[in-house]
């Protein structure tokens, strides 16, 4: 068993994170008298949401140890949250981690649920990734981090706390599964045809993707894929490690009994663009990677079949100087409820879209230093704002490069190329 020790951090990482506990048994320790108790560690610098964790229906379940909690909260403030208010309860966490980790025969990595644009799950959840991969470098860190929607914004900081949270991740996470509300809540107005969607809903949905990425760690299957699989096929470059991931088959209750959900059908959903859980368009990029897990039994020689014919089809959308660059893993149990499902994960070069918006809206205050005391009050300096912002800059031209690099070189724009990396060096 390869275990993973999983963090949800913040207002939005515990609301997900209790979804998406109502799902799943590969975190899970034997306790006395066969109890299974997850292996969470639950953090927030207020008191409230553990509190609703604690009386919810599955509040029973976690080990009450692993609860971790401020009293002042971050107040959207990635500082506070980074450097003062989260900081005095980063070696707590870390002890609770160090203790769920020590107990895993294999631990594979880690998983982190957290939100970019609040206070705790930007700053405290960047910190807490940077002391992991201090002390487990060759550990897979995988983190579920949802972004601010281009319409539907909380807070007039997420632009700061977001960008700052990316010049984090950049650094330091395996695997960083991009979701945005927007997404999901359009999944749920069109698709399912819910007229007013809860965040339970989108909740609900993002646990679906995650619980899939996971399942061949799991259940027994005839093409694995675990986290180390996802990571080598699907990160062609350190940097460019910001998955789309998306989910099928979607379909309205009144729909179902109408739908056969066939391979093929599965398929198409899956390289859908409405069934893409971020605000950005496949279709405007290129796919460096992409993969998708399968579950349920089905004829392996289909898929391959189906998924050749979408590359073929497609092959624009594909960057052709990776061949083969579509993985598919098979696990033969399929979730309560459906016959068969797939789970989408893709690495495409449209992302760089949502990383342009949130850089946008904050070079526009940025130049202004509007709301920028707020940081500096809590011991940040400016410099740290203009850092984060050309390394998300940096990422947003990588991104570019590939899109546009040719499927060939001539020699000469080799002999240019290498003369470049020369004078970097």
């Amino acid at each position: 068993m390869r275990e993973i020790v999983h963090l949800q951090i913040g207002q939005a990482g515990n609301n997900i994170g209790s979804k998406f506990w109502e799902r799943i048994n590969v975190y899970f320790n034997e306790a006395t008298g066969g109890r299974y108790v997850p292996r969470a560690v639950l953090v927030d610098l207020e008191a409230g949401t553990m509190d609703t964790v604690r009386s919810g229906p599955f509040g029973r379940l976690f080990a009450p140890d692993n609860f971790v909690f401020g009293r002042e909260g971050a107040g959207n403030n990635f500082a506070k949250g980074h450097y003062t208010e989260g900081a005095e309860l980063a070696d707590t966490v870390l002890d609770i981690t160090r203790k769920e980790a020590e107990g895993c025969d294999c631990l594979q990595g880690f998983q982190i649920v957290h939100s970019l644009g609040g206070g705790t799950g930007s700053g405290l959840g960047c910190l807490l990734l940077g002391k992991i991969r201090e002390e487990y470098p060759d550990r897979i860190i995988s983190t579920f981090s949802i972004i601010p929607s281009p319409k539907v914004s909380d807070t007039v900081v997420e632009p700061y706390n977001t960008v700052m949270s990316i010049h984090h991740l950049v650094e330091n996470t395996d695997e960083t599964y991009i979701i945005d509300n927007e997404a999901l809540h359009d999944i749920c107005f069109r698709t399912l045809k819910l007229s007013a969607p809860t965040l339970a809903d989108l909740n609900h949905l993002i646990s679906a993707a995650m619980s899939g990425i996971t399942a061949c760690i799991r259940f027994p299957g005839q093409l694995n894929a675990d986290l180390r699989k996802i990571q080598v096929n699907m990160v062609p470059f350190p940097r460019l490690h910001f998955f789309m991931p998306g989910f099928a088959p979607l379909v309205s209750r009144g729909m179902r009994p109408y739908q056969a959900v066939t391979v093929p059908e599965l398929v198409h959903q899956l390289f859908d663009a409405k069934n893409m859980m971020c605000a950005c368009d496949p279709r405007r990029g290129r796919y460096l990677t992409a993969a998708s897990i399968f579950r349920g039994r089905m004829s392996t020689k289909e898929v391959d079949e189906q998924m050749y014919n979408i590359q073929n089809k497609n092959s624009s959308y594909f960057i052709e100087w990776i061949p083969n660059n579509l993985k598919s893993a098979i696990c033969d149990i399929p979730p309560r409820g459906l016959k068969i499902c797939g789970t989408f994960i893709g690495n495409t070069t449209a992302i760089q879209e949502l990383f342009k918006r949130v850089g946008e809206q904050f070079s526009a205050m940025f130049r202004r230093k509007a709301f920028v005391h707020w940081y500096t009050g809590e011991g940040m300096e400016e410099m740290e704002f203009t850092e984060a912002e050309s390394n998300m800059n940096d990422l947003i031209s990588e991104y570019q490069q590939y899109q546009e690099a040719p499927a060939e070189y001539d020699e000469a724009e080799i002999e240019e190329l290498d003369d470049e990396d020369d004078e970097e060096y």
